[in-house]
């Protein structure tokens, strides 16, 4: 199964393992399963950090590398993705959020998610 992990996931799996559920550890976890990561997530990280954010306390540059050195593909935000959001429910209003979950739709991929809210929407999206 092709994976997207949503940011407070890739932050956890970088810094705080332990605060990833069972569930989300062992999809993370099993070897069958190819984990992507957002372009999205980095700018939503960096923006973030940079405003002081404590839940946002990492270096994008160094997540990045970190996630490329094991494994992980990265996705490119793309014009298609941009304008699907306007075709996504008003669920949530985060901008990173929706452009990840446009990017799940797009490109069929299962985005696993850590926000319940995010969790609402159709498609590929899977709470964990």
């Amino acid at each position: 199964m092709k994976l997207l992990l949503d940011t407070h996931l890739l932050l956890w799996v970088a810094g705080e393992p332990e605060r990833l559920s069972a569930d989300a550890r062992a999809l993370i976890g099993n070897a069958e399963n190819e984990l992507f990561f957002s372009a999205a997530s980095l700018w939503e990280i960096a923006i973030k950090s940079g405003l002081g954010r404590d839940d946002f306390q990492a270096d994008a540059r160094l997540l990045r590398r970190g996630l490329l050195d094991n494994g992980y593909n990265e996705l490119p935000i793309v014009s298609e993705h941009a304008v699907a959001i306007d075709s996504l429910p008003l669920i949530h209003k985060d901008p990173f959020d929706r452009i990840l979950v446009a990017q799940a739709m797009d490109e069929g991929i299962t985005l696993l998610t850590s926000d319940a809210l995010v969790a609402q929407y159709p498609g590929p999206v899977k709470s964990a």
